[in-house]
């Protein structure tokens, strides 16, 4: 049966690996026209391995990205890299310039007592790894840990239903079969659950209009009220469901401490272990630990960081006037720290709730200032992610540190190497055959002269 466009970008997020391919391929050969590339940039998309607001697979995300013409794409999911193969094969197919990465929350000793980037907690600071590019073995360092911090986040998972369901009986939910087959490998995150409750109100209650009703007083808000936000959007809805039950104020909430998450020196020094760049998260600076501007960063580098992400649509995307203003402010100068500590900076905005941009216009009146600056930081990401997949050569391994006097030299070699053509599959396979130095060799003399030379 022959499928049409819209069916095969469907199956681009069916759970099933084969049929997401089976759809990327034959989407493929029904494209003639290359799209316009845009300079648009998107390096922090979630995909469905933690949570995608539609519900968008690796291939989805490789296959809209070069739709839309971006400079470079990038996905990363809350603990967990299951992505990260899918997202580069897809990306070398379609000839998309990409990195993979992974988000945690950990908890930043140094600011015991002061809140960063996750509100109402003191201590608790969100990090990264930035492109990565292999799977280790199961018994290996790098693979028994992440499996420990997947393991951590489950219990958090087990312990907020545990929570909530002695709360919400009425509703009350299994984890093993209402939250897992709602992921594709088994890492469920705070929003799948909170999707499988208002989905058991749902299906425990007579109709809409009875679990409206039966919700009202745990929302704060009229039954009328519900209905317009449900019918309006679901991830509204649902959003709001996560602020009653297991954000600050909850009825699932919990302070987390000291043991709750992993130190932050400890998850970024494994980032680096697996060849990615360990990068700090940046909420928009009003924080008591983000006001500190540059002080902050530099005591983020002492711990491991080697660069700054920024979501820059929560830093000016904003109604209210003088809360922008400020913001912007606050977003200039973090990227001047930033540019000042040598830090590249990776730019996205999540699409893990409604209303989010696809990619963030840099042109606009709050962003075209850092343009370039934008621009550099996802060429180097992209550019470690091919050093390190062909030639051994991560932006924050040995190798990088012994060949250059300056990071300045450091990050134009590797912005130079990502700003090459987007790697293709043929480009990637010559690669392959080569020894890692040949590797090197070829991709250096390539951004030497700004085409592959393989």
């Amino acid at each position: 049966m022959i499928m049409t466009k819209t069916e095969l970008e469907k199956n681009l997020s069916d759970f099933d690996l084969k049929i997401r391919r089976s759809a990327l391929i034959e989407l493929l050969s029904l494209t003639k026209e290359q799209p316009r590339s845009r300079d648009l940039i998107n390096l922090h998309f979630h995909t469905f391995y933690s949570y995608n607001s539609e519900s968008w697979s690796p291939s989805r995300i490789a296959w809209e990205s070069w739709k839309n013409g971006l400079f470079a794409s990038g996905i990363v999911d809350f603990d967990v890299i299951d992505g990260m193969e899918e997202f580069l094969e897809a990306s070398k197919l379609l000839g998309v310039r990409a990195c993979a990465g992974v988000e945690t929350r950990t908890f930043f000793a140094k600011f015991a007592n002061a809140e960063m980037d996750s509100p109402g907690e003191p201590g608790v600071n969100y990090v990264m790894g930035v492109g990565f590019t292999k799977n280790f073995p199961k018994d290996s360092f790098q693979s028994l840990k992440l499996a420990g911090y997947r393991e951590n986040a489950r219990r958090r998972n087990l312990a907020l239903i545990e929570r909530i369901n002695s709360v919400l009986n009425e509703i009350a939910i299994d984890y093993d079969k209402d939250v897992l087959p709602l992921t594709p490998s088994g890492n469920a995150t705070e929003r799948h659950i909170i999707s499988a409750y208002v989905q058991k109100s749902f299906d425990v209650f007579k109709n809409e209009r009875e679990t409206f009703e039966r919700m009202s007083g745990i929302f704060g808000k009229t039954a009328d009220e519900l209905a317009v936000i449900f019918k309006t959007s679901r991830p509204v809805y649902d959003e709001l469901a996560r602020a009653k039950f297991a954000k600050k104020g909850g009825i699932g909430y919990i302070q987390p401490s000291q043991e709750t998450f992993p130190p932050m020196k400890d998850f970024l020094s494994w980032v680096k272990s697996c060849g990615a760049i360990p990068t700090e998260a940046w909420l928009d600076g009003t924080t008591k630990g983000e006001s500190l501007g540059i002080k902050y960063m530099e005591a983020s580098r002492e711990e491991g960081t080697e660069a700054l992400n920024i979501i820059p649509d929560r830093n000016w995307n904003i109604k209210d006037a003088e809360i922008r203003k400020n913001k912007i402010a606050k977003l200039a100068e973090a990227v001047a720290a930033a540019e000042k500590l040598e830090m590249p900076v990776f730019i996205g905005t999540e699409m893990n709730k409604a209303g989010q941009p696809f990619a963030d216009e840099i042109d606009c009146y709050a962003l075209a200032p850092h343009k370039q600056i934008f621009l550099k930081g996802a060429a180097i990401a992209v550019g470690h992610s091919i050093l390190a997949k062909f030639a051994d050569f991560p932006y924050s391994g040995e190798k990088a540190s012994a060949e250059f006097k300056t990071t300045a030299d450091k990050n134009t070699f590797f912005g130079n190497v990502g700003r090459l053509p987007a790697l293709t599959k043929d480009i990637a396979d010559k690669l392959e055959k080569n020894s890692i130095e040949i590797s090197f060799a070829k991709i250096a003399d390539s951004a030497k002269s700004g085409k592959w030379k393989t």
